[in-house]
């Protein structure tokens, strides 16, 4: 059996093969990130499926693509949780921004990831290669959706938020102080937690104090990240992948043409796109 995966901070999307013919078993899992998350914290999120143990056993391929997994240490980590539990399973290891260029291409172009993280590369047919450091959600991630989370939170309790929003804002979510500290500064996933907050933000995007926060995150990671690679985009496209990438669209769309740039595609979710190149490279 072949099993696939595409894991972010929020959801992991796990699809099982049994052949290339067979139908698919799709699975979602929380999000798996070994650079926040313990190893202890990932192998509940396993053991807890039942579906992924009850064919584990079965599995001889693994191909994990998944945020957190650039380092030595965090894929040392993967492997050896997915070797403890596959035990006939040969595992390949790639962080989620190769996921999201395999999905968008297999030639020469520039890819973005902006879901609960936010991220940018070059990818030249054959390597990625990154300008920018990915630093995680307390240093950058610009309008990603922990971003947006935050400057939805600040513009709150800072009461610069349209009284009618703020009472919507209020029946929604639980924003006793004591309660967003306690996440923000005592649970394991803050970056997660504040990501839940920019489903209000797109849902209100009417709104012209929504529309400011949205568009200024938009603007910041076009002039920090995207135009990091200006030489480039002169002869190859622009990706974008990711669930915030995908309701954003109109506002990255404009501010791009504002910067003489264009996107040439959006993708929601790059599992359906990895599962056609893996399924032919391995069966």
């Amino acid at each position: 059996m072949l099993l696939i995966a595409d894991s972010g901070s929020t959801k992991c999307d796990w699809v099982l093969f049994e052949n290339k013919d067979a139908a698919p078993i799709k699975i979602r899992t929380e999000g798996l990130n070994p650079s926040i998350l313990k190893k202890e914290a990932i192998e509940k999120i396993i053991l807890e499926n039942s579906e992924l143990l009850k064919y584990r056993e079965s599995i001889n391929f693994i191909y994990f693509y998944g945020a957190g997994c650039n380092s030595v240490d965090t894929i040392q980590v993967m492997e050896s949780i997915f070797h403890s539990y596959f035990k006939n399973a040969k595992v390949v290891l790639k962080e989620d921004t190769m996921a999201a260029v395999k999905a968008s291409t297999n030639t020469a172009a520039v890819v973005c990831i902006l879901g609960t993280g936010s991220n940018c590369c070059f990818f030249d047919g054959n390597q990625i290669y990154q300008k920018v450091p990915a630093m995680g959600y307390m240093l950058m991630d610009e309008a990603s959706g922990n971003y947006f989370g935050k400057e939805l939170l600040k513009c709150y309790y800072y009461n610069e938020m349209p009284q009618e929003l703020k009472v919507s804002f209020e029946n929604r979510y639980d924003l006793n102080e004591n309660t967003v500290i306690k996440q923000l500064y005592q649970s394991e996933t803050p970056n997660k937690y504040l990501a839940e907050f920019a489903i209000f933000l797109f849902k209100n995007k009417e709104n012209e104090v929504m529309q400011k926060i949205i568009k200024d995150g938009i603007s910041k990671f076009i002039d920090h990240q995207i135009l990091q690679y200006k030489a480039e985009l002169k002869s190859v496209p622009l990706y974008f992948v990711g669930s915030i990438a995908f309701y954003a669209q109109d506002f990255m769309n404009e501010a791009l043409k504002k910067r003489g740039l264009r996107a040439s595609r959006y993708i929601k979710r790059p599992i359906e796109n990895l599962i056609s190149k893996i399924k032919e490279e391995t069966f």
